[in-house]
């Protein structure tokens, strides 16, 4: 059984179902084949923070989605929480409105799908 931690940050103007994102990365971990404590942290900012993550990390002058950034491979977290820490997934909120509108979801949607889509990155799946 999947014990996610996962710790939140996000500017009140950001509103969305907290829930619903911590039961769509505790379901992906599971169809992955994770078990145990899990802990990862997910942060919601706007263009100005991205742009300079992708700057600063990608040399990248640009507004995205969704960056992910794993911790060491399978490292462990410290012992009172025994499990696998595995990183942090940003995602852009102006950015996941914008989507959502062109793909007709709601932004809790289009914010579920990022997320998800950055815990895989997270866990070393990546997409061409």
């Amino acid at each position: 059984m999947v014990k996610l931690q996962l710790d939140i940050e996000a500017d009140s103007r950001y509103s969305f179902d907290r829930k619903r994102v911590r039961a769509a990365l505790t379901k992906t971990l599971v169809d992955q084949g994770l078990d145990g404590k899990v802990k990862i942290s997910l942060s919601v900012v706007g263009e100005r923070k991205i742009k300079e993550l992708e700057k600063k990390y990608f040399n990248r002058d640009e507004v995205t989605d969704v960056l992910s950034f794993p911790l060491e491979e399978g490292e462990q977290m410290p012992e009172d929480l025994d499990g696998l820490s595995l990183g942090d997934i940003v995602i852009c909120y102006p950015q996941a409105k914008r989507q959502a509108m062109q793909w007709n979801r709601i932004i809790d949607e289009e914010l579920e799908f990022l997320a998800c889509h950055g815990l895989l990155h997270l866990l070393g799946i990546h997409h061409d």
